[in-house]
């Protein structure tokens, strides 16, 4: 699951990354409205934990122009503003959900999976591809009742295989959205993930492969396609 965090304290913008990232979530962080806006433009993202006041353009006014562009992707509001008004404000302008500042780390995650539970329901996704499952909630990659625990970065990765079967998704892709749009990871630590998702499936016995497009990228396909 790919989120944007829009939050001006840079020290707790990198708390919450860190904690995020633990928890198996990509997460490109900004620290202005207009920097928030942009990336919601340009980019794709399952959710957005989105704070109210920050320098540039306030949260509160990204959310009204997003929604007005038609972006439904789920927002978290963050805000040290706790009186009734303003939650009902910010939930009337399109947030999906508002949480006060200070706030545990704990509650943030678990409103974040609501969120997240929120949007599968709607979209009736299943991370489902011929023989194999991936579970969203135990981070498992499945096949034939038996299943095998994913690290964050294998999950992620084998999560835009199954969410895009067939399709070649260059490394760029791949470090784009798991690692963010500024890391200087190289092409090759992707192919040693791939490597390591292979023998995952070669041990579930799936019929499931993760073919090299030579100089493209890779797709998740079907063993004699």
């Amino acid at each position: 699951m790919r989120l944007l965090l829009a939050e001006d304290e840079k020290e707790l913008s990198r708390a919450l990354v860190t904690v995020l990232k633990y928890n198996h979530y990509s997460v490109d962080e900004v620290y202005d409205g207009m920097e928030a806006l942009e990336y919601l433009e340009n980019g794709s993202y399952d959710g957005v934990i989105l704070d109210v006041m920050m320098p540039k353009l306030d949260g509160i006014s990204v959310l009204k122009k997003i929604r007005a562009k038609g972006n439904q992707v789920p927002v978290l509001i963050l805000s040290a503003k706790s009186a009734l008004e303003d939650k009902v404000l910010g939930l009337d302008c399109g947030a999906d959900d508002y949480l006060t500042k200070p706030f545990a780390t704990k509650e943030l995650l678990a409103r974040v999976r609501a969120m997240m539970r929120r949007k599968t329901t709607e979209l009736d996704t299943k991370l489902v591809f011929e023989d194999l499952e991936l579970s969203p909630t135990t981070f498992q990659l499945g096949c034939k009742g038996e299943w095998v625990y994913l690290a964050n970065k294998e999950y992620q990765i084998m999560e835009m295989l199954i969410i895009n079967p067939r399709c070649v998704l260059s490394a760029g892709q791949f470090i784009e959205v798991v690692w963010g749009c500024d890391s200087d990871v190289e092409n090759n630590v992707v192919w040693t993930y791939i490597s390591r998702l292979r023998r995952i499936l070669k041990q579930l016995g799936s019929k499931a492969v993760i073919r090299t497009a030579k100089g493209i990228g890779f797709a998740l396909e079907r063993e004699n396609d």
